[in-house]
């Protein structure tokens, strides 16, 4: 177990330290879950009352709040408690699982493939025909890459992950547990004799850009006849869809049940919260939000905040829901 003195972390987070301990630190913990010998943190003014109760030998605290330490407690001031939080959880981290061999000999990998120095391929993984991995590429156990997909250098496939054929994968990419990479699009139209729906062939692929990650369980739809894009630095939650042929912009967040639908285009740092819903063939511009549990029908312009169902400009529908709150009293 990593221990540190209440010294040496305010020297790691470049923090002010108010008070002391003597108490040896092993870890981060919530303000009220934590022991005597961790360390939680405090960026609000509303878990200031949970200060005194906790058992915690000392908090990292936003700079802007005031508190007092108390007798064997330590204080640790910062410009941004989330940020110095961050930097401490990478030293006490205690790693992702290890695999033993390179190439699992339960693993499959077609004669074609082409695997780079230092890649580990766990067991009943499968990696098929002119599959290209870059260098430091690891693949956990039962992660499926089908035919000419190409993945780049230290991207981590967490097990479950099915990454269909022609598939663009950047660099220092994470794909978390049970995501899907290039499924068809979800494309029908009623046939010409009315028996039942045809399915429209989706012979496009999906390309992504470096440093992106995807949660568990989300799944990105390949095109119909191009590329649905993910840019760079993407971060998108558990539980997501992103359908055939949309494009996303660099550094966009997507929160967790929310979905787009076929050909919509995210800018550039476009925040998608939780359970929100984007129609077909929308634009959302770069900067813009979408807040939690909206449904976006119509292009949303650059930096605007949108609320609602269906969704317009936030301040327009705080002031129509303050009316109606009104009109109910």
């Amino acid at each position: 177990m990593k221990t540190l003195s209440i010294s040496e972390i305010t020297e790691l987070i470049n923090g002010q330290l108010v008070g002391n301990t003597s108490e040896m630190i092993t870890g981060p913990e919530q303000i009220d879950k934590a022991s005597i010998n961790q360390i939680t943190f405090i960026g609000s003014q509303k878990y200031i009352p949970k200060w005194e109760t906790s058992k915690a030998s000392a908090a990292i605290v936003d700079e802007r709040l005031e508190l007092e330490p108390g007798e064997n407690r330590a204080l640790i001031k910062v410009k941004n408690a989330d940020l110095a939080i961050a930097k401490l959880l990478e030293v006490y981290d205690p790693g992702p699982p290890k695999l033993e061999t390179n190439v699992d000999p339960a693993a499959v990998v077609h004669s074609s493939a082409k695997i780079g120095e230092n890649c580990f391929i766990g067991a009943n993984c499968y990696v098929g025909k002119d599959v290209v991995l870059d260098n430091n590429v690891t693949l956990y156990p039962n992660v499926t890459i089908l035919e000419n997909t190409k993945i780049g250098t230290g991207t981590v496939v967490w097990s479950g992950t099915v990454i269909r054929e022609r598939s663009q994968i950047g660099a220092y990419c994470i794909f978390h547990t049970n995501v899907s990479i290039g499924a068809d699009g979800f494309g029908y139209r009623p046939r010409e004799d009315g028996q039942g729906l045809l399915k429209i062939p989706q012979i496009g692929n999906v390309v992504i850009g470096n440093a992106v990650e995807i949660g568990a369980n989300s799944c990105v739809d390949r095109g119909k006849f191009s590329s649905t894009i993910i840019g760079d630095g993407c971060k998108i939650d558990n539980l997501v869809q992103i359908a055939h042929n949309c494009v996303l912009g660099r550094a966009c967040i997507m929160a967790g049940n929310s979905g787009l639908a076929g050909s919509v285009t995210l800018g550039d740092g476009v925040i998608i919260g939780g359970s929100a819903s984007i129609k077909d063939h929308t634009t959302i511009n770069s900067g813009a939000v979408v807040a939690a549990g909206s449904g976006v029908m119509n292009d949303v312009e650059a930096g605007k905040t949108v609320l609602g169902y269906p969704a317009q400009d936030s301040r327009a529908t705080l002031k129509q829901w303050a009316a109606l709150r009104k009109l109910v009293k």
